[in-house]
């Protein structure tokens, strides 16, 4: 017993005595040489976790984050527009009064924004991954690169999910003048407009295809202002679910329908195939030529990629966890009901 508790003194009595400048110490880990320097680690096995080698594997994490963000390529701008905001929420009252210059004789015609009352209020957005910090110690973070690549994609296409819900809704939730987005009854001034309608998308016959597609592409194309004056508003995109995608290609790009009469709508619309439409009967057809989208995105930050590493966090002590993710600000909003026509195909 005498022996081993003088071999164990002697032995930390040659570390102690060792100085700091001395050549790398080899360590019996397999992982070369380690000067005394680094030895605030907690591991023996694998990667060793310490403050370096934990701020080291998250910048790679966020470098596949930023990698799979800048390589996504998400389809909202084709019917949105994005409005950066400064504060927890803008006011879009400005959208009752749809501009449009006229002729200059005698004095300018003032008008007043309308009584409207239409905000936007921002909302928190988060995508959180948790890392055990296991998986640190024994070298499995590449198990985390398929999580940090689907985070970036989340992140990305997070504008698309903000803009499809409020597709989904635009039935029954308010735009501006406080009716449905799509709507039988949009007054300008005491004018009266719809932009809603109820037949199935076809292309069965012409009867079908123009109760369908031409009337919606004449319901937007007839709407004036409250002098009457055209807004000149010509539709050139086609939304469409995945089960409506085969008619509206072939009412889009067929020379005939299916009954083999010529298709005079050949080529009048853009088809936009979008998987986030939750009916497989709702189509719209959209206005996206103009400054003015149908549909408000609006951001306050953008997503950004984030993370918990520090070695005395209560989650990393208490769970041994550490955590990486992604943070955005953002929100949405209906701009202008004239720019689209929405068709429940509920028949």
């Amino acid at each position: 017993m005498k022996q081993v508790i003088f071999i164990v003194m002697a032995l930390v009595t040659c570390l102690v005595a060792m100085p700091v400048s001395a050549e790398p110490l080899s360590m019996a880990t397999g992982y070369g040489d380690m000067s005394l320097e680094s030895l605030g680690f907690i591991g023996f096995a694998g990667l060793i976790v310490n403050k370096e080698s934990v701020s080291a594997a998250f910048v790679s994490l966020k470098t596949i984050f930023n990698n799979s963000f800048e390589t996504t390529d998400a389809q909202w701008q084709l019917t949105a527009m994005k409005v950066t905001s400064n504060t927890s929420e803008n006011s879009y009252k400005w959208l009752s009064r749809f501009p449009k210059m006229r002729r200059w004789l005698g004095d300018k015609h003032f008008k007043l924004l309308k009584a409207f009352s239409y905000t936007i209020v921002n909302e928190d957005w988060e995508a959180t991954v948790v890392v055990d910090r296991n998986d640190i110690d024994d070298d499995l973070l590449g198990q985390y690169s398929p999580q940090a690549q689907d985070a970036g994609y989340s992140a990305k296409t997070l504008p698309d999910d903000i803009v499809d819900e409020l597709k989904n809704k635009a039935f029954t939730a308010k735009c501006y003048d406080k009716k449905a987005f799509y709507a039988t009854d949009h007054k300008v001034g005491k004018l009266s407009f719809s932009n809603k309608g109820t037949a199935p998308l076809s292309n069965a016959t012409l009867a079908a295809a123009t109760a369908s597609f031409g009337a919606a592409r004449l319901a937007i194309s007839s709407i004036t202002d409250e002098e009457k004056r055209s807004l000149k508003l010509l539709p050139g995109v086609l939304e469409v679910p995945p089960a409506l995608e085969t008619i509206a290609n072939q009412l889009m790009t067929n020379d005939k329908l299916a009954d083999d009469k010529p298709n005079p709508y050949k080529g009048m619309a853009t088809v936009l195939l979008n998987p986030g439409i939750e009916s497989a009967t709702q189509w719209m057809l959209h206005v996206t030529n103009r400054p003015i989208k149908p549909f408000i995105f609006q951001e306050r930050k953008a997503p950004v990629f984030v993370s918990q590493t520090s070695m005395e966090n209560d989650d990393v002590f208490n769970r041994k966890e550490f955590k990486f993710g992604a943070e955005a600000r953002a929100a949405g909003g209906y701009g202008l009901w004239q720019m689209s026509y929405g068709s429940t195909g509920a028949g």
